[in-house]
């Protein structure tokens, strides 16, 4: 499989005992990119046997507490463990003072540059491309500025020739409410990770909070076309999580609700 997801963290701001804060592992022919960083993250990876000071790139889709404060301390445990690489970080442009914190604080000896590329589109951006994947942007509608990665894999005339041949590719859309626009940043992605903090009972509450809700998750993914469906991101008050599926499926049946070290290949 050329993607593997691991989904290191799959609770929202309130802390549970059986779920972590928002952090997934995606790794793309042996790359490994780190999609936010809640708190615990570094611990997540040690269990999952994820290299820390291998890590390719970092994406940080807003700047809330529940998906970047495991940033600082997955750094410095880089830092201990000799990594000398530095270390590209995608996020928007206020994580620069973050960045300025931890280095005035607590990056004497880090031995390794942090590299922060801002993100600042208003469209769907490529941000970079190696020989098997192109990296892309876009903006999503929250109560902060937020933002959602997209991986696209590249390939060759060889296997494009090959009729059973189907690149993989995958979306990932944190904290938002539904827009317009969305369906086409991720237009015919196979696999769509979408934020679904509440039921459609709490509708209301997810539109004041710019949240969505498992309808609005189901209905994204089917406008985009997608193969398969990931929601997480869950509110703490939710019980019933197979109403909570079931209220997906309604609308979109090839979805499935992620939990803590789940391991996804496509």
């Amino acid at each position: 499989m050329s993607f593997r997801l691991t989904v290191l963290g799959s609770a929202s701001a309130m802390p549970v005992s059986d779920r972590n804060p928002s952090a997934q592992m995606l790794q793309v022919y042996g790359r490994l990119f780190l999609l936010d960083c809640g708190e615990g993250a570094q611990q997540q990876m040690r269990r999952a046997h994820l290299s820390i000071v291998k890590l390719s790139a970092l994406f940080i889709s807003h700047i809330h507490g529940d998906h970047i404060f495991g940033v600082f301390p997955l750094l410095s445990t880089m830092g201990m463990l000799g990594r000398k690489a530095p270390l590209d970080i995608y996020a928007p442009a206020a994580f620069a003072n973050h960045i300025r914190f931890f280095l005035a604080w607590h990056g004497e000896g880090l031995g390794f540059e942090l590299v922060h590329h801002p993100l600042e589109m208003t469209d769907c951006e490529e941000l970079f491309r190696t020989k098997n994947v192109r990296v892309s942007a876009f903006p999503l509608d929250h109560k902060i500025e937020a933002f959602g990665f997209r991986f696209d894999e590249l390939y060759g005339a060889r296997k494009a020739a090959d009729p059973l041949f189907r690149p993989s590719s995958y979306a990932y859309c944190s904290d938002t409410r539904p827009f317009p626009a969305l369906s086409q940043y991720i237009k015919g992605v196979r696999v769509l990770y979408h934020e679904a903090t509440y039921p459609v009972e709490m509708q209301d509450k997810a539109q004041e909070r710019y949240h969505s809700t498992t309808a609005d998750a189901a209905r994204a993914a089917l406008e985009a076309g997608a193969e398969k469906l990931l929601v997480g991101h869950y509110s703490s008050r939710i019980r019933d999580f197979e109403g909570y599926l079931a209220e997906c499926r309604a609308i979109f049946p090839e979805t499935s609700a992620v939990g803590d070290m789940d391991i996804y290949e496509f």
